[in-house]
């Protein structure tokens, strides 16, 4: 019976303190799924980086890794407040475990996780992560003018016209607006937005509701 390849992820541990970087490396070592760097070998798959808290010294620590080999980051620490999360992912911080939970085989499914593009973070961290990219969302939005399709309100009052099936003149006329401005303003969305046409501008503003 022929058996399965296991691909074997190269993973650089780093740590504040050299006990919390010995015992991790321990976790891993006996694992057939990971090989562990040493501490003179270079890049990896993924960047285990254990820390009590995020302080500015961690933090300089993965921008730099971030900015040297883009690599995803498991990241344990003691404890992390909802500012200090939003840092963290900014520094590809992928998956964030809790120091008292840590285990051989927690660490380690994490690892294989943030590899493979996806996040591991206890449920709190989630929720957490995601109210606050929502008020970032909304708050940008807000600025330019914009609701959550990426459209302005006069933007939305063009296309429901153009679902209607006016033309550009009857849009200007219905608007009084110039033709011109219309064009201008069909223009500013597909570019904004990445649509390729009127039909995809339609079907994009249907999709969030906005007519």
């Amino acid at each position: 019976m022929t058996q399965a390849l296991v691909t074997t992820l190269d993973v650089s541990v780093q740590a504040t303190d050299s006990l919390t970087l010995a015992g991790l490396t321990v976790l891993l070592a006996d694992r057939p799924e990971v090989r562990v760097l040493g501490p003179d070998e270079a890049g990896g798959d993924v960047l285990v980086f254990a820390a009590d808290r995020l302080d500015a010294r961690v933090v300089a620590a993965l921008r730099r890794s971030a900015a040297a080999t883009r690599r995803p980051v498991v990241l344990v620490l003691d404890e992390i407040n909802d500012s200090e999360l939003l840092l963290a992912v900014e520094c590809r911080v992928h998956s964030v475990l809790p120091r008292a939970a840590v285990t051989a085989e927690r660490l380690t499914r994490a690892v294989a996780a943030v590899a493979a593009g996806d996040g591991v973070m206890p449920p709190p961290l989630v929720g957490d992560l995601l109210k606050h990219l929502r008020d970032l969302q909304q708050r940008v939005l807000d600025e330019a003018g914009l609701n959550a399709a990426g459209l302005t309100p006069r933007e939305i009052e063009v296309i429901r016209l153009m679902a209607e099936g006016l033309e550009t003149t009857e849009i200007a006329a219905k608007l009084c607006y110039s033709e011109r401005t219309v064009k201008g303003v069909i223009h500013t969305i597909t570019r904004r937005l990445g649509l390729r046409n009127r039909s995809h501008i339609i079907a994009h503003a249907m999709r969030y509701g906005v007519i």
